[in-house]
């Protein structure tokens, strides 16, 4: 699979490591940047996760800061992307079967790097489940076409 990452200063430890593991695991990594611990703005590095599966270039994306919120309102920004804040094991699982989440937010400085790459695991092998969440899943496509 092809997973876009992307993190700000404080989220740049915690992409080396998931990047890492994505990588043990056969997946290939867009890494968006940045590439150190040197304070940036965020939102950039969010819309280019967010591009690259929106537009197909990656199947899923993930990003990554201090608290993980204002990434995941970054990403979410771009039409297509529906990206999740999972600070712990039940947002993930439930992300994937219920909202066909396609970007995963994790907040750096609130998850240790092991459970961070437990809810990495878990959001990369759960599938969404379809039936009732199918029709809330494209309810929200239509909020970005301004058709709800």
């Amino acid at each position: 699979m092809k997973i876009a990452i992307g993190a700000d200063h404080a989220g740049y430890s915690l992409k080396t490591i998931l990047s890492k593991r994505l990588i043990e695991l056969g997946h290939e990594v867009i890494d968006q940047g940045t590439d150190s611990e040197e304070p940036v703005d965020y939102p950039k590095f969010c819309a280019a996760v967010g591009r690259s599966v929106a537009s197909g270039e990656a199947e899923r994306g993930i990003v990554l800061g201090g608290s993980g919120q204002g990434e995941a309102i970054s990403a979410n920004k771009v039409k297509g992307v529906r990206a999740a804040l999972c600070n712990d094991l039940y947002t993930a699982r439930m992300a994937r079967e219920h909202n066909d989440a396609n970007v995963l937010s994790i907040g750096a400085r609130v998850v240790a790097p092991a459970l961070a790459t437990e809810i990495l695991d878990l959001f990369l092998n759960t599938s969404f489940g379809g039936g009732r969440h199918e029709a809330r899943v494209k309810q929200i496509q239509q909020i970005e076409e301004g058709k709800l």
